[in-house]
């Protein structure tokens, strides 16, 4: 018999022996590890509930629904607060921000072939067997209610022996859906793919990178302008996460008059902002900007906004350029950005409003950051991932 001590960021549980991590796990549960390595809880934990999902014990697509939403929370402050004090910081930790189920906009699900059709699902955890999802708790009921009909595209789109992805997104006036597959668009093949497209009232389908039918455009409301993001860019995964991030850069920023948004994506924190100044977008996909542009002239009462292409990554705005503005915003992905970074420390910029998905790197950007005599004085957490083992934060930065 094992004791479960603690869990890793990723939700495995540490065991008494000191080289089991197991699954599904609690700490201070006493397990029994059968020979197949299957767990039998002995113990339960009081934080232990019966999972909400009926396909938790097959699926992959959750890890900590076995646990209560207070102890998930809890679990994941702990989780920034660690990588935080890590670097000897100490700001003021803010209640995390759970999004409720079945609010995930946007998800990639796997499509295959079977003998009496196609499945749609996802994949058992660390594993190549897929499972169908209809009863699943993340996605939202737009998108749960496609993927019936998302089985006779499969058999469209995928070959006998393959399997595609399938990456959805809920749109106001249907679905959008990014087929990617191996197998060639026919011209006949197109044809029944726009038929299907239209009898199922998705708003746009795309064939890997080629456009197939766009029936209504999938545009987003980023806070009164409406945009339309490239097939596949990134969005925030619940509108829910979307608002509590920019509830919280709007504080942070609130008397900025000239902002810089770098890796502005499709305008998430920019086209808001323009509300009441003007903003400097920057990104690496041109195609993403191009979109923001289109919804910043296409939006009412916004200020000014400029947009630039730049790999912030091998070019990062230096401090001559940045002295143009009072305040930045930045939301790089997982890797941080420690190249800008290193370059809003030696600038003038006052304010930062920094938005991270990786407590690791946002404790080192941040140390950067406080090092060049910034103040950070709150982060928020933000989980939009829920049940799953990711967790966003935003946080201020302020020079003294």
């Amino acid at each position: 018999m094992l004791t479960i001590e603690s869990l890793t960021h990723l939700g495995m549980g540490r065991a008494s022996d000191g080289r089991s991590l197991l699954p599904r796990v609690l700490p201070g549960e006493e397990v029994d590890v059968a020979q197949d390595g299957s767990v039998r809880i002995v113990t339960p934990s009081a934080d232990r509930v019966a999972a909400p999902c009926r396909h938790y014990k097959s699926c992959g697509g959750c890890a900590m629904q076995h646990a209560t939403d207070a102890f998930v929370a809890d679990w994941k402050l702990g989780i920034v607060q660690k990588a935080v004090h890590a670097h000897g910081l100490s700001p003021e930790f803010h209640a995390v921000q759970t999004s409720p189920a079945n609010s995930r906009r946007r998800a990639k699900f796997s499509g295959r072939r079977t003998k009496k059709g196609a499945m749609v699902g996802f994949h058992g955890r660390a594993s190549h067997t897929l499972f169908a999802v209809p009863d699943c708790q993340l996605v939202t009921p737009a998108l749960l209610d496609i993927l019936p009909a998302l089985e006779a595209l499969t058999v469209l789109a995928c070959s006998r022996k393959g399997e595609i992805d399938l990456t959805l997104t809920d749109a106001p006036l249907g679905p959008d859906v990014l087929v990617t597959t191996d197998k060639e668009l026919t011209p006949q093949l197109r044809i029944e793919v726009a038929a299907f497209a239209n009898h199922h009232g998705l708003s746009r389908l795309v064939w890997n990178d080629e456009p197939v039918v766009t029936i209504n455009a999938p545009a987003q409301d980023f806070v009164g302008a409406k945009v339309t993001p490239p097939p596949g860019a990134f969005l925030q995964a619940t509108k829910h996460g979307e608002m509590t991030l920019l509830q919280a850069v709007e504080e942070i920023t609130g008397k900025a008059q000239r902002v810089v948004d770098l890796f502005a994506g499709c305008g998430t924190f920019t086209l808001p902002l323009a509300k009441r100044a003007e903003v400097h977008a920057v990104e690496g996909e041109a195609e993403m900007l191009s979109a923001l542009d289109r919804g910043w002239r296409a939006g009412h009462e916004l200020r000014k906004v400029t947009t630039e292409t730049r790999d912030l990554f091998r070019r990062p705005l230096e401090p001559d350029e940045l002295r143009h503005f009072d305040t930045a915003v930045i939301d790089p992905p997982r890797a941080g950005a420690d190249a800008q970074i290193a370059t809003l420390a030696r600038s003038d910029i006052k304010t930062i409003a920094m938005v991270s998905c990786n407590p690791i790197t946002f404790a080192r950007d941040a140390n950067t950051l406080v090092d060049a005599g910034f103040e950070m004085p709150w982060v928020q957490t933000v989980d939009q991932f829920r049940w799953s083992p990711h967790v966003e934060m935003v946080a201020a930065f302020t020079r003294k």
